[in-house]
């Protein structure tokens, strides 16, 4: 009996193997998914992110001893105030088994700008005033929905590609860079040295899975609503305040100068810092099925472990012996759950996936301890032990923060059972007691 319980770990682990071709299925369904997200998000614009109005102002630096031209820039100045408005409307759009939620966002800004004092540092030039637009940015033009309009001393103004800047790229590095296409409206009379002027600005755009807005003010302010049931809060800084119900959310953020980290005013180069000022919200699935799938598979030793040792408590208890040959048709059958699971998970979610293919499972694993053991007295008990065991997988899978805990507290109890059915087990040759002694419960045909 101790040989045939080293035979039985050492077959428990062998049965691990096979489930890393299942983790190769997983990973390649899951890149299917993805590229039919990117693909589908193309079509709608992708992950947006806006900048709300901006004045943008060329300037010229002068040829120097060392440069034999002159070199051109633009600066930029931001509003001293700045609140906007963001509402989405999403629906899923799906292909064969895998949706994307797309949105489309209405967006109004509105900045307040103080010229005074313009420019902060001495840029060794002047500034082209007559050349000065006011600018907003998007991510990706492509999903425009309607024109964008500027709004300031009262007259309206269709936004088009700004001939001042044609984009702006902010971020350090390749990974975190984002690249906006800048659209913009000549305001020479407006945007002059020393002025302060109002100005609004109405957006709207499609795209998919999320939006953001840069903290586009020295002091910003947003207010989000939409409704997807299940949004996600991230970037630079979240809500101040948030509500999420069936019907949608809505959310508000609160931006301060010195919260912002990026300074007020100067050239288009000294930005890089502003893609950590972005207020995003992401529309989520509330339960990814692969990733779920993922996440049970790191239970699959668990898994084994304490079906092969209940298997092997039986075996103790009865008298009644196992082929190795029985115990990898019982690992075979736990390999087999993992692919209905990844099918059905596919279908119709995580959570009845589970229920069909543990279930099926469950019921498959307790027949044949019925059969293994000529007794139906067993295969009820097989029944009730795998259901547990399966009921205590999927609460694993549900309650991260305390799955290590209780998974621990499982296990330990786990041993602690077989230890004491099998403590007259004589480990060197045969049982202690006949099985009618040590299990007085056990049915006739069983003894």
């Amino acid at each position: 009996m101790g040989i045939k319980l080293i035979v039985v770990c050492g077959l428990a682990l062998l049965m691990t193997l096979p489930v890393f071709f299942v983790t190769g299925l997983v990973e390649d369904r899951t890149k299917r998914a993805a590229d039919v997200v990117r693909e589908i998000s193309g079509y709608s614009g992708g992950q947006q992110t806006f900048l709300g109005p901006t004045v943008v102002i060329p300037f010229k630096i002068p040829a120097q001893q060392y440069d034999n031209a002159p070199r051109h820039d633009t600066y930029l100045v931001f509003p001293s105030q700045a609140s906007g408005v963001l509402k989405t409307v999403t629906e899923e759009r799906r292909r064969s088994l895998f949706k994307v939620p797309v949105f489309q966002a209405d967006m109004k800004f509105d900045a307040a700008f103080d010229l005074n004092g313009v420019p902060a540092m001495d840029l060794h030039s002047d500034l082209d005033w007559n050349r000065a637009e006011i600018v907003v940015g998007v991510s990706d033009a492509r999903g425009a929905v309607a024109d964008a309009t500027l709004t300031a001393d009262g007259k309206s103004t269709a936004l088009v590609p700004s001939g001042a800047a044609p984009d702006l790229i902010v971020g350090g590095d390749q990974n975190g860079r984002i690249k906006l296409t800048l659209l913009g409206a000549p305001i020479d009379a407006i945007a002059k040295p020393n002025a302060k002027f109002n100005v609004q600005c109405s957006m709207r755009f499609s795209g998919a899975q999320r939006v953001a807005v840069l903290s586009y003010g020295k002091t910003t302010r947003l207010s989000a609503q939409g409704d997807w049931p299940s949004p996600g809060f991230d970037g630079g800084f979240l809500p101040i305040r948030r509500t999420i119900n069936r019907s949608g959310f809505t959310a508000e953020w609160f931006v301060p100068f010195i919260a912002r980290g990026v300074r007020a005013e100067g050239p288009m180069e000294s930005f890089a810092g502003l893609q950590a000022t972005e207020l995003g919200t992401s529309f989520i699935e509330v339960a990814d099925p692969y990733q779920s799938v993922s996440r049970s598979i790191k239970y699959v030793l668990l898994f084994l472990g304490l079906v092969f040792l209940s298997y092997f408590v039986f075996e103790a208890v009865t008298g009644r012996r196992v082929h190795p040959a029985q115990y990898v048709l019982v690992g075979i059958a736990q390999v087999i759950f993992y692919l209905l699971l990844l099918s059905f998970a596919e279908r119709i979610g995580f959570d009845w996936g589970f229920l069909l293919a543990g279930a099926a499972t469950v019921a498959l694993l307790s027949t044949n301890a019925g059969w293994v053991f000529s007794s139906r007295l067993y295969g009820l008990r097989a029944l009730c032990t795998f259901s547990a065991l399966y009921l205590l997988i999927y609460c694993l899978l549900r309650m991260e923060d305390y799955a290590l805990l209780v998974g621990a507290i499982a296990s330990f109890l786990a041993v602690a059972v077989a230890m004491y059915l099998t403590r007259r087990i004589d480990w060197y040759g045969s049982l202690a007691e006949s099985p009618a002694k040590a299990d007085p419960m056990a049915p006739t045909e069983a003894r």
